[in-house]
């Protein structure tokens, strides 16, 4: 775990990343600490082996009370074979019930290609998708945070 310093902006946001890709998968967070500077937001990252780790990480945080909004970040690939899709729906479902039930924003850098290669263009490709894609998460975040703010007042 990391955490930047302290904003009075926000509340802390909380960044989980999957290990696996995770040259790719770092971009993510790379984007979001973009938008989400310390004088903005103080965020917590974290690490699980993989994506199908990430819900029951993300619900662990969300439930502490610390953070008001968490993160996941992660690459499900299609290696060519039907499991890919259980497991991108299993991951993504699993992120919008914890937001469900808990009532913390979940927000989702989690990429489901199909027909990923490990070769240099999809590798540069999706690095730059995963980039922008942390940085709109930083953006959706500050915005909901605003958004459930105006309906507490």
């Amino acid at each position: 775990m990391t955490k930047t310093d302290r904003s009075e902006a926000f509340p802390t946001l909380a960044f989980v990343r999957a290990g696996w890709h995770a040259d790719l998968v770092d971009q993510a967070l790379r984007g979001f600490l973009e938008v989400a500077t310390p004088d903005r937001a103080a965020v917590e990252t974290f690490e699980v082996p993989g994506a199908f780790e990430l819900p029951l990480h993300v619900k662990a945080l969300a439930t502490t009370g610390r953070f008001g909004a968490v993160v996941a970040a992660g690459l499900v690939v299609d290696g060519g074979i039907y499991r890919h899709e259980f497991v991108a729906d299993a991951v993504i479902g699993g992120l919008m019930r914890v937001q469900l039930d808990v009532g913390v924003p979940v927000l989702s850098c989690v990429l489901t290609p199909h027909h990923f290669h490990e070769h240099e263009d999809h590798q540069r490709y999706f690095a730059e998708h995963l980039k922008g894609k942390g940085r709109e998460a930083a953006e959706a975040c500050f915005a909901t945070l605003e958004a459930r703010s105006r309906l507490e007042a």
